[in-house]
C-alpha cells in the first residue's frame, strides 16, 4: 500500500466536485455520472462563473473544460493555482496533443482527460485526485518502505531516520504527495526553489539523480520516472 492513511474510498465523507463547462449536455452527463457514484456536484458555465461560486460552494475538486467564453479553462487554472493552490483540478477537453497537455500542467492542472471519455475512467481519475489531495495536506507520507515526515523533516526507512539536504527533502515530499502524477519541470523548480530562481534547469536534474541514488527502487518500493517533455513522476512498484 502506498500510503499509511485510510484508502478505502467509502470511508471518506462525500466529496463535492465542481463541473465547469459551457455545454449544458456535458455538464448534465458528468453530474449524473458523479452523483450515481456517490459524489455531490455543483456547476458553473464558464471560468468567471466558477470563480464567483468557489467560496460559497467550496468544492473538493474542479473539472474544467478548456474552450469556454469569458474565461477559458487555461485562465481558470491559472487563477486556481494562484488563489486555491490545494484545490485539485482535472482538465476535460477535446484537445489531446502534447502541447495542450504541457500548457495545462504548467498552469497547475493535476490531470487531463480527452473527450470523448469513458465514464468509469473519469470516476477513477476523480477518486485518485482526491486521494492525492488528502495525501498532500498530510505532513507524514509513506511511500513504499520510506516514511517522509515534514513535521520533523525526517526521512525514515528500516526504522532509521536519514538526514538529507533540505531541497532534496522538499522535492521528494512534493513528488510523493502526488503519486502517479506527472509534475512539470517548471512547477517543481518554482515550488521548490521559488519563482525568482535564476539557476540552471540542470539543478533539478541533479537533485533527482541524487534522490534516485539515495533511494534505490528495488529497496525502497518506489521510483522517480522521467516523463520526456513534461517533467517527473513518482511511482510505487
Amino acid at each position: 500500500m502506498l500510503f499509511s492513511f485510510e484508502t478505502i474510498w467509502g470511508r471518506y465523507p462525500m466529496s463535492k466536485v465542481m463541473i465547469v463547462d459551457d455545454d449544458d449536455n456535458i455538464r448534465e452527463l458528468i453530474c449524473t455520472l458523479l452523483c450515481n457514484n456517490g459524489f455531490e456536484v455543483c456547476e458553473a458555465i464558464d471560468g468567471v462563473d466558477a470563480l464567483q461560486k468557489l467560496e460559497s460552494e467550496n468544492p473538493d475538486l474542479v473539472i474544467i473544460d478548456i474552450m469556454m467564453p469569458k474565461m477559458d479553462g487555461y485562465e481558470l487554472c491559472g487563477h486556481l493555482r494562484q488563489y486555491y493552490e490545494n484545490l485539485p483540478s482535472l482538465i476535460l477537453t477535446a484537445k489531446g496533443d502534447l502541447q495542450h497537455k504541457i500548457r495545462g500542467f504548467e498552469l497547475g492542472a493535476d490531470d487531463y482527460l480527452t473527450k470523448p471519455f469513458d465514464g468509469s475512467e473519469l470516476v477513477l481519475r476523480v477518486r485518485a485526485l482526491l486521494r492525492r489531495s488528502k495525501a498532500e495536506t498530510s505532513q507524514v507520507i509513506q511511500v513504499g518502505s520510506v516514511t517522509i515526515d515534514r513535521n520533523r523533516y525526517c526521512v525514515a526507512s528500516d526504522g532509521k531516520c536519514r538526514d538529507i539536504p533540505m531541497k532534496e527533502f522538499e522535492l521528494l515530499f512534493k513528488l510523493a504527495g502526488y503519486p502517479g502524477k506527472t509534475i512539470s519541470r517548471n512547477r517543481l523548480i518554482e515550488d521548490i526553489w521559488g519563482p525568482g530562481f535564476e539557476g540552471n534547469e540542470r539543478t533539478l536534474d541533479v537533485h533527482i539523480s541524487r534522490l534516485r541514488e539515495r533511494f534505490p527502487a528495488e529497496l525502497c518500493g518506489f521510483k522517480i520516472t522521467t516523463i520526456r517533455g513534461l517533467g517527473y513522476r513518482l511511482e510505487a512498484i
